[in-house]
């Protein structure tokens, strides 16, 4: 390499020009015309095939998919850059993003202990998230709605807990001790509601409002102090 050479671009760079090019004048019509709105379809299918190739997929598979993903974020940073009010490109993206991970690691960034447990991470994170979003005013600010059901449902019985509105160790309602032994018990769940024309989606998006609900009611009724909540308790089987 001569003294004035420039540095090849990295396989990133060339995938952040690529895009750039899709879009500019002379590109592709199609990439040029697409907004945030009109690719979250994508985004989405690409989740889940990226979620597929982890549960199930080679190591192409899984590779291929987080290129997908990757492709998805890149074409919405390419976006914005070009977007008056948004104006940030994928350098801003990551940046942000840095910081952020910064921020809530100070037992790895900063003066904090480096001594940390599992429990005692996830509660200092919770403290980071709470002092850099101060608009928000309950536990469930932030969760998105249109996670689906099973996911969501994990979501906020975890909230519950942490407000003590639900036990964190309740006692167990199936003798479940696997994902192998719980897949087909949710499955004849599912099977049995449909032979009954009930939609289990619906069905547990219910009762997940009510749930939400109960904690907006505790927290609004509390003092803050998590022993002041009610604990709830599952309907036995």
């Amino acid at each position: 390499m001569t003294e004035n050479a420039q540095p090849s671009p990295s396989a990133f760079d060339e995938l952040v020009a690529t895009v750039d090019r899709l879009r500019a004048a002379g590109g592709c019509p199609w990439d040029a015309e697409q907004t945030h709105t009109s690719l979250v379809q994508y985004l989405t299918e690409e989740t889940h095939e990226l979620i597929e190739a982890i549960e199930s997929g080679s190591r192409d598979d899984l590779l291929e998919e987080l290129g997908d993903v990757l492709y998805q974020v890149v074409f919405h940073a390419s976006i914005a850059a070009e977007t008056p009010g948004e104006d940030f490109d994928i350098q801003d993206v990551a940046a942000r993003m840095t910081r952020k991970m910064v921020g809530r690691h100070p037992h790895v960034f900063g003066d904090a202990s480096s001594e940390k447990t599992t429990d005692e991470v996830i509660a200092g994170w919770d403290d980071v998230k709470a002092a850099e979003k101060p608009h928000r005013t309950s536990v469930l600010d932030g969760i998105p709605q249109g996670m689906p059901a099973l996911a969501l449902a994990d979501k906020v019985i975890g909230k519950a807990q942490k407000i003590g509105l639900l036990e964190t160790d309740p006692p167990a309602l199936l003798p479940i001790d696997s994902e192998a032994e719980l897949g087909p018990i949710l499955l004849a769940i599912v099977s049995a509601a449909k032979a009954q024309g009930l939609d289990s989606e619906r069905a547990l998006r219910t009762a997940l409002r009510d749930l939400q609900d109960e904690i907006r009611a505790a927290e609004q009724e509390n003092t803050g102090d998590p022993a002041d909540a009610g604990v709830i308790a599952f309907p036995t089987a």
